[in-house]
């Protein structure tokens, strides 16, 4: 099959071929009559949120206008003498953190101690991955007014995974 520039002359605008003429007076992708084989695509408006199999072990609960994270205490973790806790020295401070990055942040020792002297204490951090059973864990929920009838979306995400259970079994035969 001859290519269409083939015999054509460069640089001759009369050997150029011409412009296809439109034979419509616009051109649309569409048509009045639908010959799709597809269904419509419609919206999605309220798209139902997979529920994860062990609620406990997340740490951050967005399924209603309340919005919860789990928060861990450095401080209770300096206290209990935490295995994972580590420190180093920096432009003459003192950092400590967790090596299994229960939080990701890394907190100023000093300023650490002296927030615990007073009655409030530091306060808690955001996890980001599950707490270890060691762990001073606490759900700290915000946006409370946004609460409706319905109530919490996720009762499980309030449940505290323990290093044991808070039960204990006995039975007699």
């Amino acid at each position: 099959m001859p290519h269409p520039t083939d015999g054509l002359e460069l640089g001759n605008p009369a050997a150029a071929p011409t412009p296809t003429p439109r034979r419509w007076k616009c051109q649309v992708l569409r048509s009045l009559v639908c010959r799709c084989d597809h269904p419509p695509v419609t919206e999605l408006t309220d798209v139902p949120v997979a529920l994860p199999l062990r609620p406990q072990d997340e740490v951050e609960c967005r399924r209603c206008e309340i919005h919860c994270d789990k928060v861990v205490y450095p401080g209770a973790c300096i206290e209990r003498a935490c295995p994972f806790v580590y420190a180093y020295d920096a432009w003459g401070r003192t950092y400590m953190g967790c090596m299994q990055k229960v939080f990701a942040v890394e907190i100023d020792l000093d300023l650490l101690r002296s927030a615990e002297r007073r009655r409030d204490g530091f306060g808690g951090v955001r996890t980001r991955r599950a707490p270890l059973p060691m762990c001073r864990v606490e759900v700290s929920s915000c946006y409370d007014q946004r609460g409706d009838d319905i109530g919490c979306r996720n009762p499980e995400f309030f449940e505290i995974p323990r290093e044991r259970p808070s039960f204990r079994v006995f039975a007699q035969l």
